[in-house]
């Protein structure tokens, strides 16, 4: 009894095999084949077998004749009764052969589009060729379907959950986090010296740290040069037009080239006499970062008595990722938020520094902030985000609808009638759950952001399937040549 079965399961998988070879030939196989005890009869058939489905409907396909472990042939499928999706359900199912199409001198699907990869990779020729493994690329005719295009029924996209949104333009500001601190303007800093050997006579009531007015009086200086100097500026004082005119003008600049004040050499020049000292003014609005000078002190050429800042406008200097370089330009709006102030200050980057730490690799870019109540002090410590993201609209899609394999992304297009097809799409700025198309898709697509992957699996199922169709055997000839 067991050599009974065992011989039954060889004489099918015998006579499947010769189904095989003889659909290959265009001989139909229930011409010839003995009908197989259990099995229904073969039907006639003038198309070739293109694979071979397990009898049982489960989900396995094979190029070649074979059999289950139970010994049941698979099923031999054949043109025109290949593998679709059922609109109404959208399982697998596979089609009923197509009725014979009308006589016509030249089939309207004949012409050949182009080749597309057989692995159901974004790979397209205009002419035949052969992929990495050697398999012959797939020709795509004129009416024919795409690889990987699937239409999913009303009932299953309402069973799975499939969500669709139209495609649309929207800002997406793209935060950068970066930290650093709070420095002066090095434009605004300004020191107080003197250009003779002078003497301190008084330092008035001002400390480090105090703001100062443009024009406050700092100390009282005596200068033996800057008195010679006056006395000559006044000798020459009244002259007529002319060549005395010149002394005078020489006399004044002498003045102004040891640093005395303008106001000063006017009031010298208006009650005619020499001061005993100089009263010396604050060069600008500002806080005192240093005071050296004191009562009778001895300053020499270019001694600093004082040194003043106007943080009026600061600076934050934060540092950058190097990997994050490429997203920074001038111009940006960054929010500033540093620890010592009770609210967040708005500013621009200015400049990027020509420059990598070595140590930490970060480069360090300038943003420039209002201080009008002085509220940012030096060294204050501060975290800003740079805004990173487009200045104006862009096309955006949710990052729902994108699946992202790390080398290929692909977004899944609704093209109506229920029919989706996969798209590889080029990503940007990513932003609140927005992820910027550079390439790919148009405004007003209608793109899948729910059970997406669901689908994606159901197209590249098709895909696969369609990869195992034979090649047309003329263009696999001339291929070959």
């Amino acid at each position: 009894m067991k050599a009974a079965a065992v011989g039954g399961i060889l004489l099918a998988a015998a006579l499947a095999g010769g189904g095989y070879w003889a659909g290959q030939r265009g001989v139909a196989p229930g011409a010839t084949a003995v009908q197989a005890e259990g099995q229904p009869a073969a039907t006639a058939a003038a198309g070739p077998i293109l694979f071979y489905r397990d009898p049982d409907d489960r989900p396995v396909y094979s190029a070649a004749p074979r059999a289950t472990a139970d010994g049941k042939p698979f099923a031999a499928v054949r043109e025109g009764e290949d593998v679709g999706f059922d609109p109404s359900t959208g399982e697998t199912v596979a089609a009923k052969p197509a009725a014979a199409p009308a006589v016509s001198s030249k089939p309207s699907g004949d012409r050949i589009l182009y080749y597309r990869n057989p692995m159901g990779l974004p790979d397209t020729s205009p002419t035949p060729k052969k992929d990495s493994m050697g398999m012959d690329y797939i020709p795509v005719r004129e009416g024919g379907d795409e690889g990987g295009a699937v239409t999913v029924g009303q009932g299953k996209r309402q069973r799975s959950g499939v969500r669709t949104e139209r495609l649309g333009r929207r800002t997406l500001s793209a935060p950068l986090r970066a930290s650093g601190s709070i420095q002066l303007d090095e434009r605004r800093v300004s020191v107080v010296s003197v250009r003779s050997q002078s003497f301190v006579q008084k330092v008035e009531q001002v400390t480090t740290g105090e703001p100062v007015r443009k024009g406050q009086v700092l100390m009282q200086v005596y200068s033996p040069e800057v008195s010679a100097a006056a006395a000559q500026f006044l000798s020459v004082v009244g002259q007529p037009s002319g060549a005395g005119r010149a002394v005078v003008d020489g006399a004044r600049r002498r003045l102004e080239n040891l640093d005395v004040p303008a106001a000063v050499i006017d009031a010298i020049a208006a009650s005619g006499k020499v001061p005993a000292t100089i009263a010396w003014p604050a060069p600008r609005d500002g806080l005192i970062l240093s005071r050296n000078a004191v009562d009778g002190m001895q300053a020499m050429p270019g001694d600093e008595m004082f040194r003043l800042a106007d943080v009026s406008v600061v600076w934050a200097l934060l540092d950058v990722a190097e990997r994050d370089l490429a997203k920074v330009a001038a111009g940006q709006p960054v929010t500033v938020r540093p620890r010592g102030a009770g609210q967040s200050i708005t500013g621009r980057v200015t400049l990027i520094y020509p420059g990598v730490n070595r140590e930490t690799r970060t480069a360090r870019v300038r943003v420039e902030l209002p201080n009008p109540d002085r509220a940012l002090l030096p060294d204050m410590y501060v975290e800003a985000d740079i805004a990173t993201g487009a200045g104006g609209p862009v096309l955006a899609a949710p990052d729902s609808a994108v699946l992202d394999s790390g080398d290929r992304q692909v977004v899944l297009v609704e093209t109506g009638d229920g029919r989706f097809e996969p798209r590889p799409v080029k990503l940007g700025v990513r932003s609140e759950g927005f992820v910027e198309i550079t390439a790919g898709l148009a405004e007003g697509e209608t793109v899948v952001v729910g059970a997406n992957f669901l689908i994606d699996a159901e197209s590249n199922l098709k895909a696969a399937l369609s990869g195992l169709t034979p090649p047309d055997p003329s263009t696999t000839s001339e291929t070959r040549k």
